[in-house]
């Protein structure tokens, strides 16, 4: 009777302050001041969760430092996040349209933004460059973003999107992998211009770092059961595997979306985060994250603590990036985008961006570079003027992303690499770099100094494989197109002498505009 008295008037001071501060956010700063008894018997609020005697998760109400970066009325107004993503074809789906005001509230800390990445290669590519752009954007407005690896999902992997479940890796593999994707995650992240000053933090963290204690019971027990199979089965990614009777899906793999809700629980309850983003196939994962915070801790719009009428936390996907036919953008003939230098040199990566078609140009200014909308319409108006120079977006596209991913530095390497490399353009001096830096995308040989030192021109094109006989050698220098050093080649009497050889390392072949081949000198 004393606790149904007091639940009553706990209940009658919730109506008149919730009344009464409609516009203030209200946070778990009024419930640490009631007794733990009474805050039991809050509406909607489970009284046999224990949240101080949890083992395994350790759940508590928000930290005072916790509160205070998600309530802080002294901060500035911060841009709209959600209005730049949705402007920029970034925005596919948010569990909560509450985000749009929290985001830019100034009555409102900064949020804190995770995206997880999966270690499945030793780099990202670009299909995985999405979710770091949207992570920058969060930061450029202020908030904070947290990159997380999944060095313990990873060693599952991810059915979403897979008709196959992932081939397992082995423990140096995935070392490996973790080591290079947080590398270059925390490179673009914390050095990528314009987000070094004035934005918001950033971690890097790896959810082995908390999986690797957790024992199977204690998961089973503590989380399992307020995970509700029947909306695990209906996950898009899990009812598309199952639809094939013969490959089906394994019991890791099923599980992989509580996993990865957990993480969500972890990094809400250890590190202050409330946002999750992801791809549009990560819907169902990221949702399983909000669901289990809902049910596990209890701190969502129908359990407690509510900010107005949004819940604590949230879910933001993205779209997939796709050509305008449709196809996946992100792959070559060649495999991968990578967004590694050792994999993809900056010059190659620069190069696919240059050759986008015009039907694509524009929304890939628009997704993938932080140019203001309206230098982007200019850009798309020049294209139907009379005198467009063909590729001007596109160079500005490929400028644009390589600074982003490969920093100022590379951008100089790939703009350098692609004036000196052009046939005929003998006033840009080559160097032994310069050209290393495209011997891993054109063909190159292997070649005794003493054999190319002053052979005739026309055997050196034949016996480095460029060109299958000196009869065709012959007339493509009749044409104009022999090239050596990107100097063209006038004479057929020409032969190779010691200051053709750059650098006392490697000489560079041109058969017209594409056909190249480095000669490496040992």
């Amino acid at each position: 009777m004393a606790a149904a008295a007091g639940a009553g008037a706990i209940n009658s001071g919730l109506r008149s302050l919730l009344l009464n501060t409609t516009l203030r956010p209200f946070t778990s700063s009024f419930l640490r001041k009631l007794p733990l008894p009474t805050y039991l018997f809050l509406p909607n609020t489970p009284s046999h969760h224990n949240f101080s005697h949890r083992p395994f998760c350790s759940i508590s109400p928000l930290t005072t430092s916790q509160e205070d970066k998600f309530s802080n009325p002294n901060s500035k107004s911060r841009p709209n996040v959600l209005h730049i993503l949705e402007e920029r074809g970034l925005l596919e789906s948010v569990t909560s349209d509450s985000l749009r005001s929290v985001c830019s509230d100034p009555n409102l800390g900064p949020l804190k933004v995770y995206c997880g990445f999966d270690p499945t290669a030793e780099s990202l590519h670009l299909g995985n460059l999405l979710g770091i752009i949207v992570l920058s954007w969060f930061l450029r407005c202020g908030h904070n973003a947290v990159g997380l690896i999944g060095g313990a999902t990873g060693r599952i992997g991810d059915p979403s999107g897979k008709s196959l479940e992932r081939p397992e890796l082995d423990l140096v593999t995935l070392e490996k992998n973790i080591s290079g994707i947080a590398g270059i995650v925390k490179k673009i992240l914390v050095c990528s211009p314009g987000v070094c000053e004035n934005s918001g933090e950033v971690q890097i963290l790896n959810n082995y770092d908390w999986w690797k204690d957790v024992k199977f019971l204690d998961f089973l027990r503590n989380v399992g059961r307020y995970a509700r199979v029947g909306t695990m089965m209906s996950k898009e990614s899990v009812k598309k595997r199952l639809e094939n009777a013969e490959q089906g899906m394994s019991y890791a793999e099923f599980t992989y979306q509580l996993l990865q809700g957990y993480d969500f629980v972890h990094l809400y309850e250890k590190e202050g985060v409330n946002v999750q983003i992801g791809g549009s196939d990560q819907w169902g994962n990221i949702t399983a994250g909000t669901d289990l915070i809902r049910r596990l801790i209890g701190k969502s719009s129908e359990n407690g603590a509510v900010v107005g009428n949004v819940p604590v936390v949230f879910g933001l996907t993205f779209p997939l990036l796709l050509k305008s036919d449709g196809t996946k953008f992100g792959k070559s003939e060649d495999g991968a985008i990578w967004l590694s230098a050792s994999l993809l040199s900056p010059y190659k990566f620069y190069q696919y961006f240059f050759t986008v078609p015009d039907d694509d140009v524009v929304r890939f200014l628009k997704i993938l570079t932080f140019l203001s909308i309206e230098e982007i319409a200019e850009l798309a108006k020049d294209m139907g003027k009379p005198g467009y120079v063909p590729n001007t977006a596109q160079r500005r596209l490929a400028e644009e992303v390589t600074r982003f991913v490969h920093g100022q530095e590379g951008l100089e390497e790939a703009l350098k690499a692609t004036e000196a490399l052009k046939p005929g353009n003998a006033a840009t001096k080559l160097d032994w770099k310069t050209i290393e830096g495209i011997a891993a995308d054109v063909p190159s040989c292997s070649m005794n100094h003493e054999l190319v030192l002053n052979i005739p021109i026309l055997d050196l094109y034949v016996s480095s494989g460029l060109l299958e006989s000196k009869s065709a050698a012959r007339r493509m220098l009749k044409q104009g197109g022999l090239y050596l050093n990107n100097a063209k080649v006038d004479s057929e009497s020409k032969t190779i002498e010691a200051d053709d050889i750059v650098d006392d390392k490697v000489i560079l072949l041109s058969a017209g505009k594409k056909n190249k081949m480095v000669v490496r000198i040992s």
